[in-house]
């Protein structure tokens, strides 16, 4: 069974591949700011993290779905958002190293929430996409003895600027978080499991899905 990652992220597409699949990918056109914005006005209310992050996981699912679809493809079509929750508040992405630093310094010894948006949409030729979709969360502690030297020095290396939360649990920034609560997976970008029950929910066993040398299964065209 073919696999297209709705979404450019380096993290999706490696976990993805981490568990053997190698999945084709497209980069959903959708305005993110504009579809809350939209949404939340309609709605006379701010979207709570839980649901922005599905909302925005189902228009990229759906607008790559629709493309790929006119296409002839033939598969499962997988798109995600993802949102860190710290007493209430959101933390997206930083983009600057001042924004960064002062992040992790309020962030240190405390717990936040990933909240993980998924879509699946199964697509075949002569048939209406047919989609699955769910939310997952896992909880983050920080490390209460992370230094301003250690603070600076991970700044300084890019990695924290360009990701919801303004930390990675897979990669430089692993080594200050102490605890995940969930599955870990969501922290990276997707929930694994979440994905798996999504995918058996359109009709598609999982293991179908492996087509790389990590996984179990035999390739696929």
């Amino acid at each position: 069974m073919r696999v297209c990652l709705a979404s450019t992220s380096p993290a999706r597409l490696m976990l993805l591949r981490q568990v053997g699949i190698e999945p084709t990918t497209r980069s959903p056109q959708v305005d993110e700011e504009a579809v809350i914005a939209a949404v939340e006005a309609a709605q006379a209310r701010t979207l709570p993290p839980e649901e922005h992050v599905l909302l925005l996981a189902r228009r990229k699912a759906a607008d790559v779905a629709a493309t790929v679809a006119a296409e002839g493809f033939e598969g499962l079509v997988v798109g995600g958002d993802s949102m860190f929750e710290l007493d209430g508040e959101i933390l997206g992405k930083p983009y600057t190293p001042e924004a960064a630093r002062a992040r992790w310094q309020s962030m240190r010894g405390r717990t936040g929430v990933l909240h993980s948006g998924h879509s699946v949409f199964l697509v075949r030729p002569g048939a209406d996409p047919v989609e699955a979709h769910a939310v997952a969360a896992a909880s983050v502690t920080f490390a209460a003895d992370v230094t301003d030297a250690e603070i600076d020095a991970y700044v300084a290396t890019g990695e924290p600027l360009l990701v919801a939360g303004a930390f990675t649990v897979d990669s430089l920034g692993g080594a200050f978080i102490e605890r995940v609560g969930g599955d870990p997976s969501t922290v990276v970008g997707m929930s694994l499991s979440t994905l798996r029950r999504l995918v058996r929910e359109l009709g598609v066993e999982w293991t179908t899905l492996w087509n790389s040398a990590g996984g179990g299964g035999a390739a696929s065209a």
